[in-house]
């Protein structure tokens, strides 16, 4: 089982470990990452992130039409495929 926490729209996750954690990498690519554009910021001595910004972010990334969803342990999954595919009929009907 993992230590993951549930992803919350207004979550904020503190600290290297438990934003890699969020993400599903280790703490060493989490900082690698923010040094490319990731969006986090200091709060003291500490690093903290949003995780609704983490997923604009990844989304952004991935050239996704939207937010990525970050799964957890509990997350729906049938949900997320449902509006990926949902979205890339969007985006096809557009063009």
């Amino acid at each position: 089982m993992s230590n993951r926490k549930p992803a919350k729209f207004d979550q904020k996750l503190k600290g290297w470990k438990a934003i890699g954690q969020h993400l599903g990498v280790g703490a060493a690519s989490a900082q690698h990452w923010a040094k490319s554009g990731m969006p986090v910021r200091r709060d003291g001595r500490f690093v903290v992130a949003d995780a609704e910004a983490l997923r604009e972010w990844l989304g952004r990334e991935s050239h996704m039409p939207g937010p990525a969803h970050v799964l957890t342990d509990d997350a729906d999954v049938s949900a997320a495929l449902k509006e990926s595919i949902n979205a890339v009929r969007r985006s096809k009907r557009r063009k």
